[in-house]
């Protein structure tokens, strides 16, 4: 040392110091201390270690309605209208049926107070026409049966004079047959008598007489000839005649039926009418029952989206949101894809929700204060927008002691939530969770063991 100050303080220095330090430093009774912590704390750690520690999957959503009817809905109107009257106001309870607002009409075929009297008179003219062209059917169903009458009477008299005209016909052929031989016999005796007269055994007055008899059978014969001929076109007359009244009868049969068709389709035709004038009639007067709308279930009116008198609407178009009165609640849970796997409906759910003081232990839930309870009822089969799955959770008091959800819960608030699995030592959690793996899942919400895939456990069918 350089010994600059007057003053010498080393051999001060170095024997106040071990007086000082040693009884602090070199007291072996606080390292006995110090090691039987460090022991106790590293047995309760290895003890800890092996605790059963229940895995979760976490996930976060919102309440939500169970049902979709009990979810908020937009109450529509079903007609285009112009808003007269609110008969509520926002945040009111409404029952089934009340009126919320009321309209007036916007479209000019409806303008008419007295459409429904018109169109019944329309629809009573449209009547006396189906029961006119009723009385046409008839009457030609009628016109029917009195020609086929007729014709069975004209045909019989026409087949009566066609059958007598071939009996005249061969009655005046057989006539002719007989005067052809008599005209015959007549030329062979006037040819003896001409030989006898040659030999002076008849005279000239015979000759002559004989001659004159033949001239008057040739004259037979020509006229029954030409009766003959007569009575033949008198057949084919007849035959004619029977012709032409089969033809008249199609031709009046064909024009009366005609006319039934025309007056059958005439009928079909107001018929037509008549029921589109009912349907008609009916759509106004369900109309003018639309012209109030009215509350489809009962709920709190929460917003109305369309604001003042007069006010025009298109058909369909939401007019005001209603929230049923007695929701049945439940949380609407988002979970990663690669948990979904291991969520099985029935699994039970410990809640949080925004708003009540909660300790969650997410390992021991049964020391958590301030969570409820629940189970998975629904898990979607597809995943939503932000690629998680969504959970529906029914309140269900999974733990003696569970309290109800409480009551002034309302649709919309946040929630978080853990879907409560198997239990596993804590240092297999702390490795799982250290290497990343998604939890293990050994048994059913029932408590049964999960068989594997294709396997033949106990109770499968072999």
């Amino acid at each position: 040392m350089l010994n600059l100050s007057n003053q010498n303080v080393d051999q001060a220095v170095w024997q106040e110091a071990p007086r000082l330090a040693r009884p602090e430093l070199l007291d072996p009774e606080g390292g006995r201390r110090l090691g039987r912590v460090m022991m106790v704390a590293v047995l309760v750690f290895f003890i800890i270690l092996f605790l059963p520690w229940r895995q979760n999957i976490e996930g976060s959503g919102t309440l939500t309605a169970l049902t979709p009817q009990d979810r908020p809905q937009t109450v529509q109107n079903a007609i285009a209208g112009r808003i007269e009257h609110w008969a509520v106001r926002e945040g009111q309870l409404v029952r089934r049926g009340d009126t919320l607002l009321t309209l007036s009409e916007i479209k000019d075929e409806y303008f008419d107070p007295n459409l429904p009297e018109r169109l019944g008179e329309q629809l009573a003219a449209k009547r006396g026409n189906v029961a006119a062209n009723g009385a046409r059917i008839a009457a030609a169903s009628r016109q029917i049966v009195a020609l086929r009458m007729s014709l069975v009477v004209g045909l019989a008299a026409a087949r009566n004079r066609v059958q007598q005209a071939r009996n005249t016909v061969a009655m005046d052929s057989a006539d002719l047959v007989a005067i052809t031989n008599a005209y015959r016999i007549a030329q062979n005796r006037l040819a003896r008598y001409e030989a006898g007269y040659q030999n002076g055994l008849f005279s000239l007055t015979d000759i002559e007489a004989r001659r004159l008899n033949l001239q008057n059978d040739l004259a037979k014969v020509v006229s029954q000839r030409n009766k003959l001929g007569s009575s033949r076109q008198s057949l084919d007359n007849s035959v004619i005649a029977l012709t032409e009244i089969q033809a008249k009868y199609q031709e009046n049969l064909a024009k009366t039926e005609s006319d039934r068709s025309s007056a059958v389709s005439s009928r079909a035709s107001s018929e037509g009418e008549v029921a589109a004038l009912r349907n008609k009639i009916s759509n106004v007067a369900v109309r003018r029952g639309l012209y109030i709308v009215r509350a489809p279930q009962t709920g709190y009116l929460v917003r109305t989206l369309k604001a003042g008198i007069g006010e025009t609407i298109k058909e369909g178009e939401a007019i005001a949101t209603l929230q049923p009165e007695a929701p049945v609640l439940a949380a609407e849970l988002y979970v990663r894809a690669m948990d979904v796997p291991l969520i099985q409906r029935g699994r039970q759910v410990r809640l949080q929700f925004d708003g009540w003081p909660a300790i969650q232990f997410s390992g021991w839930p049964s020391v958590a204060v301030g969570t409820f309870g629940g189970t998975v009822s629904v898990i979607d089969v597809v995943s939503s927008t932000n690629g998680r799955y969504r959970l529906l959770v029914r309140p269900v008091q999974t733990q003696p002691g569970d309290q109800p959800w409480p009551p002034q819960l309302r649709l919309g608030s946040g929630v978080y939530g853990w879907v409560i699995l198997d239990s596993v030592p804590v240092w297999y959690e702390i490795w799982r969770q250290l290497n990343g793996f998604p939890p293990t899942l050994t048994t059913t919400p029932d408590g049964s063991p999960i068989k594997a895939e294709g396997g033949k456990g106990e109770g499968s069918k072999s």
